[in-house]
């Protein structure tokens, strides 16, 4: 590991106090561990510093030693141990973390990492003219299925191509990193396969158990007597055993094809087709506004099925909040989802960023969204 040591003199402010929430934040965690115990609390609290000064200062280090009852070197060597910590003053708006291990270095981490030299600044750490800027080259942050991606702040951004990469940075520089949608950055859910599933997509048929037994039995029920074998009466009308006839071979017969005819049983439908564009259940579009909702905020709708649903005509968090139960069927063939939409619960999402944005979204999912 490379020598790390906290930034020159210059940089170090005089003194460091928590905010009036972070003080409370910071009693109420410490107060989380037993007595004697207090100073596990040493890693959340110096977060909950960079988080509030950007990075680690001197005067943060001593502050948090003095509440946890530490040795200074204590928490200096914690803090200089975890990169996680920013030793230094980092950009105000954006501190972007590339990640270069293996997975992301094939996939095109070094293309990524030209556009922050030429964007920023040639040298890691280092911020822009401005000093809302700077970045650095990490391992690996946990998304390899997604390679190459950057983490700024708790975020990741996965799928990058030197061009995405440039247009976060302008979005971020420009103090609008807020509208960007973490994670993958092309038509992928999550780490799905990109453009959907391509395996188990179908439901494997029903096997005809019963019918294959019943079947069996027929096979195997015992055959009508033959001639030689019939009871000797030249009265059939007193002859008990010729008055049964013999239908267990019928009975299984018809026994199987009633099974094959029980629903469940049957073979499988084939696939619906797509629901036609005219069909009266498809939701009614409206004509692009000049600033359309971020439908991607939608949990489940990346990129190229937001470009479908504009395609339709679908373009505000509104619309998708209105949909009753046969135009999320309708919507949910025509985009092949298999009762996606309503897994997923797309209405009660769009409710939510329709009636106060992310803040709202945060308010009632606990989470910001995707």
């Amino acid at each position: 590991m490379s020598v790390r040591r906290l930034a020159e003199d210059q940089f170090q402010p005089a003194a460091f106090a928590f905010n009036d929430e972070n003080a409370t934040w910071a009693d109420k965690t410490i107060q989380k561990y037993p007595e004697g115990r207090q100073q596990s609390a040493v890693i959340p609290l110096l977060m909950r510093a960079q988080e509030q000064d950007g990075w680690v200062t001197r005067a943060a280090i001593e502050k948090i030693a003095n509440m946890l009852d530490m040795a200074y070197i204590r928490v200096l060597e914690v803090a200089t141990f975890y990169t996680q910590f920013q030793l230094g003053p980092v950009g105000t708006r954006a501190h972007i973390q590339v990640c270069g291990t293996t997975p992301c270095m094939l996939r095109g981490s070094e293309g990524l990492m030209s556009v922050c030299k030429s964007k920023i600044h040639h040298h890691p750490f280092e911020r822009n003219a401005e000093g809302t800027l700077s970045w650095e080259e990490v391992e690996c942050l946990g998304a390899c299925v997604n390679a190459p991606m950057v983490m700024i702040g708790k975020d990741t951004y996965e799928d990058l191509t030197p061009e995405r990469l440039s247009e976060i940075i302008d979005t971020f520089d420009a103090g609008n990193g807020a509208s960007i949608t973490p994670g993958p950055q092309i038509d992928r859910h999550f780490s799905s396969p990109e453009g959907g599933p391509t395996s188990l997509t179908e439901e494997a048929p029903k096997t005809k158990t019963r019918a294959k037994k019943a079947e069996t039995e027929a096979v195997s029920a015992p055959a009508a007597p033959t001639e030689a074998a019939r009871p000797k009466s030249t009265d059939a009308e007193t002859n008990a055993a010729l008055k049964t006839p013999v239908t267990a071979p019928k009975a299984a017969a018809k026994n199987a094809k009633a099974v094959e005819e029980q629903p469940g049983v049957a073979a499988p439908v084939p696939a619906t087709a797509k629901p036609s564009l005219e069909d009266k259940n498809r939701p009614a579009g409206i004509d692009k506004p000049a600033t359309p909702d971020d439908l991607k905020l939608i949990s489940g709708v990346g990129p190229k099925i937001e470009g479908t649903l504009h395609e339709l005509g679908i373009f505000t968090f509104a619309q998708v909040a209105g949909w009753k139960k046969a135009e999320r069927e309708w919507v949910d063939g025509y985009l092949n989802f298999k009762g996606r939409i309503d897994r997923d619960d797309w209405v009660k999402q769009a409710k939510a960023l329709a009636k106060g944005g992310e803040a709202e979204y945060i308010k009632v999912f606990g989470k910001k969204p995707r």
